[in-house]
């Protein structure tokens, strides 16, 4: 989906590094020197970055239309 504001386990707020992460990365350079030169020690925020799958554009194409309730 859309790369969470904070990490899930310990609360940092990481959102703001995520387009710099996935520019550099899609450039290919080493994903985990990446995470090092962003300032990204813990487990618990790399795995967050690491294990990521942007679907967004996979899920807009099923949008619900509202139908109203028959009366």
């Amino acid at each position: 989906m859309i790369f969470p504001v904070r990490c899930f386990t310990c609360g940092k707020v990481i959102g703001h590094l995520w387009e710099d992460f996935e520019k550099r990365v899609k450039r290919g350079e080493d994903p985990g020197k990446v995470l090092d030169d962003l300032g990204i020690k813990k487990e618990c925020c790399r795995r967050m970055f690491i294990s990521h799958i942007e679907m967004i554009d996979e899920i807009i194409m099923y949008e619900i239309k509202f139908v109203p309730p028959p009366q």
